[in-house]
């Protein structure tokens, strides 16, 4: 069990093993009720993120869909709808940061998602 997962009091769910997501891609879980979107960068090493599915400027649950790349420095998600840009690290759309997403804590265990609740 990671660091991570030994010290924050959340708690863990496992939603997919890494195999199941295709590298530089998303899928969406639900996990405490929401619909998370959880991405894995195979240019860092297979790490995942997770945000909120849900697109504010969209009013639609789509972000696990999105087209992951980088806008300098940060690593993001483009909304397939109208194209925000979400950061990944943050949840902070930035075209409209009063339309920023949840982040979700998420870790690699024994080739299993974790998702943090």
């Amino acid at each position: 069990m990671s660091a991570q997962l030994d010290t924050l009091p959340l708690h863990w769910t496992p939603v997919c093993a890494l195999a199941d997501i295709v590298p530089d891609t998303g899928v969406c879980a639900l996990v405490a009720g929401r619909q998370v979107a959880i991405f894995r960068l195979a240019r860092l090493d297979d790490k995942v993120f997770a945000i909120d599915n849900y697109d504010p400027n969209s009013n639609a649950a789509v972000l696990s869909r999105g087209l992951v790349g980088n806008l300098g420095d940060r690593i993001v998600v483009a909304s397939p709808i109208y194209k925000q840009h979400f950061d990944l690290n943050t949840g902070e759309c930035l075209e409209a940061p009063e339309n920023s997403v949840s982040t979700w804590p998420a870790d690699v265990r024994d080739g299993q998602v974790w998702i943090g609740a």
